[in-house]
């Protein structure tokens, strides 16, 4: 017997809680490997390109994959999204270690599978070009990103930036859909 059911107090069912406007999930299991599983797939692929681009196509003439619509060409990015800022790559260094602690804070409460990928995609992409700021000439917090993905009339990008994108989309969604991290969902 517990001490609110020797108390004569009413008792709440295990599990959270709902208040008015609010829906309570079962929260299920913790989805830290799921987050650690995605985040490695989205770093190991960006990482294996980057390798294989530079390898391969730095200091080449690009590739055309589908006629000028799409090519590949390598470009080293010293700034952000676009080539904004390439005087601030430290500040870019210290955004991307900011988003990996704040991602790791997250997946202490993390139980929703959603969640865990859309959290994975922007861990291993933010890994990926903080990979390349740490590494890549000429290194110590300044190094350039490789970015390789050329289409038409749009930013060069990577796989990491397309793991960020997609990551930050998916946390939009599940946001507006009420499906907290935990695994809660709200109903507003």
């Amino acid at each position: 017997m517990t001490e609110a059911e020797q108390a004569g107090r009413p008792t709440e069912p295990t599990g959270a809680t709902a208040t008015a406007g609010e829906e309570s999930a079962p929260k299920g299991p913790r989805r830290i490997g799921t987050l650690l599983a995605v985040a490695a797939f989205a770093f190991l692929l960006d990482l294996g390109s980057k390798l294989l681009v530079v390898a391969q196509l730095e200091h080449h003439d690009p590739i055309q994959v589908f006629g000028t619509w799409l090519q590949f060409e390598v470009i080293r990015n010293r700034g952000a999204a676009f080539g904004i800022g390439e005087a601030m790559t430290v500040v870019f260094t210290v955004i991307a270690a900011a988003v990996i602690v704040a991602i790791a804070r997250i997946a202490r409460k993390l139980h929703s599978m959603p969640w865990a990928i859309a959290l994975g995609l922007l861990l291993g992409g933010a890994f990926g070009n903080l990979t390349d700021r740490l590494f890549r000439s000429p290194g110590g917090f300044q190094g350039g990103v490789v970015d390789f993905i050329a289409p038409a009339h749009f930013a060069v990008f990577n796989l990491a930036d397309s793991a960020i994108v997609c990551g930050g989309f998916l946390i939009v969604i599940l946001s507006f859909r009420g499906l907290d991290p935990d695994g809660t969902v709200h109903q507003d």
